[in-house]
Formats: C-alpha cells, structure tokens, sequence
C-alpha cells in the first residue's frame, strides 16, 4: 500500500501476502515464477509440490516480490510506515537476523513501525514443564531436521536449502534484539493489537495459538545507545546500556601471596636511603648522582 505517508511492507509473506502492502518472500517458489518454462517442467515433482505451485502462481499474479530481506529490502530508504514479518526471523541466523532489521530500519521512515511475530520460546518451556514431553518440546522448536534420503531430497536440500528453524525467541528476546538494532520504545502485544495506524487488512492475530508479538520504532533522531526501558505486557523490561555492561564485567581478583611466601619486595625506586620503605603518603627522598641524599622539602 502506497500512501501520502508512507507504504506498508510485508517480509516473509509465504502463501498469505497481506492485501494493500507489498509483500515479499524468499521462497525458491517465488524465484521460479519469473521462469514459466521451469515452473512447468518442475511442476508435480519433488521441487515442486501443489502447494509450491500454488505459491508460484500469486507471485506471477503480483502479488508476491522475491526478496532477500537479510541483504537488500528492494524499497526506497525512508518510504515505509511500517514493516512487518511473521515467522520469518527464527530462520535467520544470528548475523541474518541483525542484517534483516538494519534493513527494516533503512526502509522505514523516522517514527515507522515494524512489528516482527515468531513463535514463542516461552509457550513451549511452559507445556514442556507441565508435561515432561521432552521429544514434543524439541519437535515443537523445529531446530531439528532429518538429513535428506536419496538422491533427489539432497538435491532439493541443496538448491532450497534447510527450511527449519534457526534460531528461537520469546517476547525480552525480541525486544532485546530490536533494541540492539537501533529501535525505540519496544512492546510485546497480545494478538489483535498494535501500534500501526491504519494497518488495513493486516491479520494481527496471525497464527495466535503459538506466537509472540513485538513491536518497536524507528527513532526521530539517531542516537547513541542506553539504557532503554521497554514494555513486555504488565511488567516493564529494561535494557542495559553498552557502558553499564563493561561496568558491570568482574575484575581480576587481587593475587594473594602463598602460604609461607616472603611478601614482594616493592620496586627499587620506591626504597628510600637506608633500605627503608617510605610512609604511604610521604614522598621518598632522592639519591643524587654524587651519592647525596636529597630530602624532599
């Protein structure tokens, strides 16, 4: 959606692109749709599955943009309003994930949106400490992924690549990540609720059963970084300033001598004639080079 205030940008739409925003996906799917000819030869085969197909039609109707959205956002620096990318960030890798946002934050305009919805770390902690099921809660992250069996499933792993999950987040996590990315005033809402004027069509409860919601602004002005405070549903989440966590980094403990050690001597220059070690405050008397000795005044 292009308007006098800006456009809406979907990353990440998969099969469902919101209508009214420009809407992108990374998809080997969305790739194939600017070649009929393949998609054809392709269609009905391991690569490409009814459910690809699918996906391949809404992109040649428009509807869907190919994007790399960890390098390149294809939009004008400072035109959005607001981004927004569902279930897209936990297949990022941690470097991905950083890159992605700095984009978000290139495209959006001072005072944009973004609002980023993933599945929820702390949903699947919790049923796994009320049930036990250790193999449903790592089923449920989708980090873990068969190797591919067979000639065709290693190649469609090597020209799709792993489709599972990368990495995972609950709502501090994601606040934390925005902060860190150079967003302002982050919030975890509950679905159906957000800080987009006028969002259109945009599903705010978009997979609600299993997701977590942030959302966070681009600053009016750059600014260095500090401590920020965010909002994370009744309770306020603050997050530390670079300077606070070098502060906060421990120090080397002092060396105590061994037992039975004779204490270190203190260094030449610090005796006094005589062999004497001066009083703590009291600066030492000066050896001249004929051999007299120099009492400070």
């Amino acid at each position: 959606m292009v308007t006098k205030s800006g456009i809406l940008i979907n990353v990440g739409c998969g099969a469902t692109p919101t209508p009214g925003w420009l809407n992108f996906d990374n998809s080997f799917s969305v790739r194939l749709a600017r070649w009929p000819g393949i998609n054809a030869m392709l269609a009905g085969t391991l690569f490409l599955g009814p459910q690809s197909a699918d996906l391949v039609a809404m992109a040649r109707s428009g509807n869907i943009r190919f994007a790399n959205a960890a390098a390149r956002i294809p939009c004008a620096r400072g035109t959005a309003r607001a981004v927004y990318s569902s279930h897209m960030i936990e297949h990022l890798d941690r470097g991905e994930a950083r890159a992605f946002l700095a984009e978000v934050r290139q495209v959006l305009r001072p005072g944009g949106i973004v609002r980023l919805a993933a599945p929820d770390l702390s949903r699947l902690i919790a049923d796994y400490v009320a049930t036990g099921d250790a193999d449903g809660f790592v089923a449920g992250t989708h980090m873990g992924l068969d190797r591919p069996a067979g000639l065709r499933a290693r190649a469609r792993w090597a020209l799709v690549g792993p489709r599972h999950h990368l990495w995972m987040y609950d709502g501090d996590s994601l606040l934390r990540l925005l902060a860190e990315a150079g967003f302002a005033d982050g919030v975890v809402l509950p679905p159906g609720s957000t800080k987009i004027a006028d969002p259109g069509q945009l599903d705010l409860h978009e997979r609600a059963a299993e997701s977590v919601y942030a959302e966070a602004v681009r600053p009016l002005h750059a600014c260095r970084p500090h401590a920020a405070h965010h909002r994370h549903g009744s309770r306020q989440v603050r997050l530390a300033a670079p300077r606070e966590l070098r502060a906060a980094r421990p120090r080397p403990a002092a060396r105590r001598p061994l037992p039975g050690a004779e204490p270190a001597a203190p260094p030449p220059g610090d005796r006094a004639a005589g062999g004497a070690v001066p009083a703590l405050g009291r600066p030492a008397p000066h050896r001249r080079l004929d051999g007299a000795v120099r009492q400070p005044a």
